[in-house]
């Protein structure tokens, strides 16, 4: 259609207004830019994601409190962390995530970093082999809680599509993890998920925006709407169709009125 087309090049223009690195300084992901070992990225980048709430000036300050705790060295700390080493948790929080939560994650990635290189491998079936994202975000899920200590209020910190969560904050990281370019904002470190197959994080920004612009019909904020959304950036993109996440972002958040060009009634 003429206005898919008129559309297509709008986002496109907006992907690369927004999608530099000037992105990074500003945003949750500055906290993984600091590290260049895959583990401390991987970590850190996980664990900024799931602190994702609120305004992101708080996300970074917490991000780099919590950086500073592990003694910015992420991965080593999970590994070889004492009792006392973990006492420095105890104060963290950031809005109901608390200490006991960061214990549990703590836990979850030295048992896991023990069997495994990459926290890539927590998001494949057994096997190795990816089949769709649905399954991947199950798989991810059920191993992160595979303990009899996991605690049961860590659960609604990271999102599953199996309670129809739209899961926004663990497919943002799958984009910085996944996702690749020249621009140098997501990492693409991770080869066994492929960027035509993840799925637009959804939070209330990019939501609103992708409704203004009829993107989406579907009025809950879920699983399914993420799909709907996802499936029609496919349309414009079906090797990279998340990378259109920077425009809707960047046009809710930080330019709100330049989409109103492309308001649907």
């Amino acid at each position: 259609m003429k206005d898919d087309r008129f559309l297509k090049d709008f986002l496109d223009e907006q992907y690369l207004r927004y999608n530099t690195r000037d992105f990074i300084a500003q945003d949750p992901i500055c906290i993984p830019h600091q590290f260049s070992k895959t583990q401390d990225i991987e970590i850190s980048g996980f664990w900024v994601a799931m602190l994702a709430w609120g305004q992101r000036r708080t996300i970074i300050k917490k991000g780099k409190e919590l950086m500073h705790i592990m003694d910015n060295s992420p991965h080593d700390f999970v590994r070889n962390c004492s009792e006392k080493d973990l006492k420095g948790l105890m104060h963290f929080k950031h809005r109901t995530f608390n200490s006991t939560d960061s214990l549990y994650f703590v836990d979850f990635f030295k048992r896991f970093y023990k069997a495994h290189s990459s926290l890539e491998e927590a998001f494949l079936p057994v096997g190795g082999k990816f089949i769709d994202m649905r399954s991947s975000l199950s798989c991810f899920h059920q191993r992160f809680f595979d303990s009899d200590h996991a605690p049961g209020r860590t659960r609604k910190h990271v999102a599953t599509p199996d309670r129809n969560s739209a899961c926004k904050r663990i497919n943002m990281f799958l984009r910085w993890m996944v996702r690749k370019d020249t621009n140098g904002v997501d990492f693409g470190i991770w080869k066994k998920i492929k960027p035509k197959d993840l799925i637009c994080p959804c939070d209330l920004h990019v939501q609103r925006t992708a409704r203004r612009l009829g993107l989406v019909m579907r009025k809950q904020n879920d699983w399914k709407m993420a799909l709907e959304l996802t499936d029609k950036l496919r349309g414009f993109d079906p090797e990279d169709p998340v990378k259109y996440d920077f425009a809707l972002f960047g046009l809710s958040v930080l330019n709100p009125d330049r989409a109103s060009d492309f308001v649907v009634n």
